[in-house]
């Protein structure tokens, strides 16, 4: 080989060493990029009189600087990460709803109840009654506002979710077409890899893993994800989008469904569970509504089912200024019933409130098995009524004996306080209506109404203002302004604690970050100093070849 040859060899090899260099250069500030690097090897050498010479050097191949398991590392990270943000967005709009407590439904409940003392004080008080009537519904307007807010988050998340999985399905689309990207390339230039559409691909699944928690499995050059407990949403040349549909038991939320093949050419959706769908944004909404939208709500009707009961008991055992005995001084809906989807028979168990201190703030299950009537608890799967009648539990009753006609399988889905906050309402418009006075006088006679003037007592006002400091929920450990407190505290906990968890997994993802970066980032200086070295290599390269024609016209002229 002579020494053109070998100076063309090493000019090549420069070229390509400059233009990676200027690449690396380029894409220092490209998401995803992997720096990379020029692989090259002796070209060998040949045999002669006086030895082996060398045949100079080759490029073997561009490859990029990458770890998968630091990848993997920084793509996990950032998917809880992606998961706790979405969450804490969540959460701190409820905190800063409840945590005043200078505004709102706190002192809405005070205002409510020194409303009835001063009835209490002065039955016949016209103004009192009028008084105690607007800041009833004072209180009935802030409980509704509050459930009205939580009811926007509610329909604000099913239309996050349907974003999200539009993005979802987009970006798999997108990795199956680098996908077939790949195994062309290949087959173009075998052994060789396609680093940019390898870094391509990467940044994509990086993506798609900040929105949803995935498994990435690599097999021929291609990636296939699956998600949940399993579930292939890419694999082999077939792409398996995700759906939002409303849910078989809750119309009122969206769900996320799978497609699986159905045998003849299409597919069939399935729903899947919130709880199996975590990390990324799309697991953060969906636990933000089952851990936290779904159980404030249920508390705060809770709070709402609480009130109503506890003051209509003691109101309709009241007398008002026409003599009337009350009725009830709040109005609230039945319990909400959700009919399975494909029920034999068209109708509902009947369900009503019975003792509010044993409410849980829990949703149901009803289920026919052919002989019984089966209640469970939605949180945990207990059963905790089984029958054909009447069944209680939990301060309610189901009523299924007028259920005729249903059929193995076919359920319903009771919230029993889920609306309840949306349903209260003050039943009275007029302040004579009120039912302040007990059953007797101070003196023992029975009461007479004494119309204009106010009746002779205000015993049940007295009963009715005692209800603040009463411990008329859980199990006979809340008040209702400590079920209130009880509200505010949880999502203050809930708060911090993704707060917490959030810095803390910042850190770790800037850890991992610097970790990925000191092996694939791109150091300016670095190839700022590899541009001159390359240089340099290109000029010596090119001087052989001058060398090399100097010599031969050398020869030349000596011939002549």
């Amino acid at each position: 080989m002579n020494l053109a040859n070998l100076g063309k060899a090493g000019i090549l090899v420069a070229q390509s060493r400059l233009q990676t260099a200027g690449h690396n250069i380029n894409n220092s500030a490209t998401e995803g990029y992997n720096r990379q690097r020029v692989m090259v090897q002796s070209a060998g050498a040949g045999q002669t009189a006086a030895g082996w010479v060398g045949r100079g050097v080759q490029a073997v191949s561009v490859q990029r600087a990458y770890d998968s398991f630091l990848y993997s590392q920084l793509a996990e990270s950032r998917t809880r990460g992606a998961a706790l943000a979405t969450y804490g967005d969540q959460i701190s709009q409820v905190n800063n709803l409840l945590a005043d407590r200078t505004v709102g439904i706190t002192p809405a409940i005070q205002a409510f109840f020194d409303g009835v003392q001063a009835v209490a004080t002065a039955p016949a008080d016209s103004a009192a009654r009028q008084e105690l009537l607007g800041r009833a519904n004072s209180l009935v307007t802030q409980i509704k506002n509050a459930n009205a807010f939580l009811d926007e988050q509610r329909s604000n998340i099913n239309t996050q979710v349907r974003t999200t999985v539009t993005q979802v399905n987009s970006i798999l689309d997108r990795i199956q077409d680098l996908n077939r990207q790949i195994s062309t390339a290949k087959a173009v230039a075998p052994g060789q890899p396609p680093n940019d559409l390898f870094d391509q691909r990467d940044q994509l699944v990086a993506e798609l893993s900040q929105i949803v928690d995935v498994q990435i499995f690599e097999q021929d050059d291609r990636v296939n994800i699956t998600v949940a407990n399993g579930q292939v949403l890419l694999g082999g040349d077939s792409v398996f989008h995700l759906d939002v549909r409303p849910s078989a038991s809750d119309p009122s939320r969206l769900a996320v469904n799978y497609s699986i093949p159905n045998g003849v050419g299409g597919s069939t959706a399935v729903e899947l569970s919130d709880s199996l769908i975590t990390g990324g944004t799309l697991g953060g909404l969906l636990s933000f509504r089952r851990e936290a939208l779904d159980t404030v709500q249920n508390d705060l009707g809770r709070l709402a089912v609480g009130l109503a009961m506890a003051v209509n008991e003691i109101h309709g055992r009241g007398y008002d200024l026409t003599g009337a005995q009350g009725g009830d001084f709040f109005a609230l809906a039945a319990p909400k019933v959700i009919r399975g989807e494909g029920n034999a028979v068209d109708m509902d168990p009947a369900v009503r409130f019975v003792n509010p201190d044993q409410l849980t703030a829990q949703d149901y299950r009803v289920s026919y098995d052919g002989a019984s009537y089966v209640v469970t608890r939605v949180s945990d799967g207990a059963v905790l009524a089984v029958g054909n009648g009447i069944l209680s539990f939990d301060g309610l009753e189901v009523d299924v004996s007028g259920m005729a006609g249903a059929a193995p399988g076919d359920g319903w889905l009771i919230q029993p306080t889920r609306d309840a906050a949306a349903s209260l309402a003050v039943a009275l418009d007029d302040p004579a209506r009120i039912a302040a006075a007990g059953g007797v006088d101070h003196d023992g006679v029975p009461a007479t109404p004494n119309v204009g003037a106010g009746s002779a007592n205000g015993d049940i006002a007295l009963e009715w203002a005692a209800l603040q400091t009463r411990k008329v929920l859980g199990n006979g450990a809340m008040s209702l302004n400590e079920a209130y407190a009880q509200i505010v505290n949880k999502v203050g906990v809930l708060t911090q604690q993704n707060s917490t968890a959030q810095k803390a997994q910042e850190t770790l993802i800037q850890q991992n970050y610097s970790a990925q970066q000191a092996l694939s980032g791109v150091n300016l200086n670095e190839e700022y100093m590899n541009l001159n070295q390359y240089q340099e290599q290109f000029r010596a390269a090119s001087r052989l070849i001058d060398v090399s024609s100097t010599l031969f016209d050398t020869l030349l002229s000596l011939r002549s």
